[in-house]
């Protein structure tokens, strides 16, 4: 009986060695990986703005709770990263800023980004204003993207659209399918159009 009960604390201290081993696996990695992010070209460089805007682009699409709902923007002023836009969850306000603060090279943040109001009414509207527009003949295309890109921003009844689409004909489309949707006081179609 002893035997058995010394080999099976043999076999429950090696299983706690093996998860041990397998965690410091894990946690090597995720520095390995954190590691191996795009090195900053020198701020002085000409390619330095357009680096910087790509690594905020990539960081702020990246987060987890943002959405179709959601829009975020920012300015890029030398050293200093100013984020605009509206947001549903206040929690993605918070994300957006610690995301580009992480940013080699980024040394503040301003964030300016509008908490939108909890509301039963506006939500509704959201879930009519997708279904309206990314189920209109034609605008298929852009609801099979992993990001949406245009954005529906519903703030006490009244809708902006942002984002861009491939041209005006799909702005037009857009602007016609987000007027159908019964209850909304107003729609503002702020869509840009691709160059080219």
């Amino acid at each position: 009986m002893r035997q058995s009960g010394s080999i099976f604390a043999k076999r429950l201290s090696s299983g706690i060695l093996s998860l041990l081993f397998a965690f410091g696996l894990l946690g090597a990695a995720n520095v390995a990986a954190g590691n191996t992010r795009a090195q900053a070209p020198a701020r002085d460089s000409a390619n330095y703005q357009g680096w910087l805007s790509n690594q905020i682009r990539h960081r702020l699409v990246m987060l987890a709770f943002y959405s179709v709902f959601d829009n975020l923007e920012y300015r890029i002023d030398g050293n200093s990263v100013t984020l605009t836009g509206q947001v549903v969850r206040p929690n993605l306000k918070d994300d957006a800023e610690k995301a580009v603060k992480r940013i080699e090279g980024v040394q503040s943040v301003n964030n300016q980004i509008e908490v939108l109001p909890l509301s039963p009414f506006d939500d509704q509207i959201r879930r009519a204003e997708f279904r309206s527009i990314y189920g209109a003949p034609g605008m298929d295309v852009y609801a099979i993207r992993s990001v949406q890109p245009i954005h529906i921003i519903v703030e006490r009844g009244h809708v902006t659209l942002e984002g861009v689409v491939r041209n005006q004909r799909d702005k037009n489309l857009a602007g016609i399918a987000a007027n159908r949707v019964p209850n909304v006081f107003s729609v503002t179609n702020n869509l840009l159009v691709e160059q080219g």
